[in-house]
């Protein structure tokens, strides 16, 4: 038995990814980062619509007000859906403008992780960023070339980032607060594996990571063993997310940046992963 299937739609992703969640509007998120575009997914129907973007956007999350705040190349933003609209809320980085932010999460505490990096990926230049829900952002490390995740533990005690270049995922410790220390290196991938892309823990406290250039997902345990991998039929895997009431169903972004025409590059699939995901965090903003 298939282990997934492609979600049927017109359009196919040039860099999909930022998958989230929404239990209030009952519907899967996703950006498509180069188009740039923002998709959205009713989970009742099966209904996607797609809002063309003027600028790249990295990701999205929830926010108490019934918005969205947004990662764009020029900052955190708020988007109004109905009607659609864009407002600035800050830009952390006004000194590198041939920065983008690429992947982001709120956390359980209403702070927002979210990592920058040089658009070219030619300098080591980006960094992770804490978005308070008093507005204060600072970072909390550098040195990245291409940052992606963050993914939260279901226990609150562990923060997972990676710098996909540098096929390695990191893991931090979380304080009471939410605050972060020890770094450590959690994963790294070999040439064969391709890149760390995506991820997000499941509620058993697992780590499931997407492979750029690797054509699956692998699920590790909370000591880094890898407990399984899905192959599937696209190569570059960007991000994954549980979904549905019951957090029961995952859904897996790719991107076809840089690869020929294909029926699976750039597609949304559904995943039968057997477990159950983690509520999104919310922005406390």
């Amino acid at each position: 038995m298939t282990a997934w299937r492609k979600i049927e739609r017109e359009e196919r992703d040039t860099l999909g990814e930022g998958a989230l969640w929404s239990a209030r509007d009952q519907a899967l998120y996703w950006v498509d980062i180069l188009a740039p575009a923002l998709n959205r997914m009713t989970l009742a129907d099966g209904t996607i619509r797609r809002w063309a973007l003027d600028e790249p956007l990295g990701w999205v999350a929830e926010d108490l007000s019934g918005t969205l705040v947004g990662g764009f190349q020029s900052g955190f933003k708020r988007l109004v859906l109905e009607p659609f609209g864009v407002t600035a809320i800050s830009d952390p980085e006004p000194d590198l403008p041939g920065n983008r932010m690429n992947d982001g999460k709120a956390d359980r505490h209403g702070a927002i992780w979210c990592g920058t990096m040089d658009m070219a990926e030619e300098h080591a230049r980006g960094s992770l960023y804490r978005l308070a829900p008093d507005g204060t952002c600072a970072v909390m490390d550098s040195d990245y070339m291409v940052p992606n995740g963050p993914a939260f533990s279901p226990c609150g005690r562990w923060l997972y980032h990676s710098d996909t270049a540098r096929r390695t995922t990191y893991r931090f410790a979380l304080d009471e607060n939410g605050l972060p220390s020890g770094k450590e290196v959690f994963l790294k991938f070999e040439e064969g594996d391709g890149y760390p892309d995506g991820m997000t823990c499941d509620a058993e406290g697992y780590l499931w990571v997407a492979h750029w250039d690797g054509a699956r997902i692998s699920r590790f345990a909370p000591d880094g063993t890898l407990e399984r991998t899905i192959p599937l039929p696209a190569q570059r895997i960007t991000n994954i997310a549980f979904a549905g009431p019951d957090l029961d169903r995952m859904f897996v972004t790719s991107a076809a940046t840089g690869l020929p025409d294909s029926a699976y590059d750039g597609a949304l699939f559904e995943v039968d992963s057997g477990v159950r995901g983690v509520a999104a965090g919310v922005f406390a903003g």
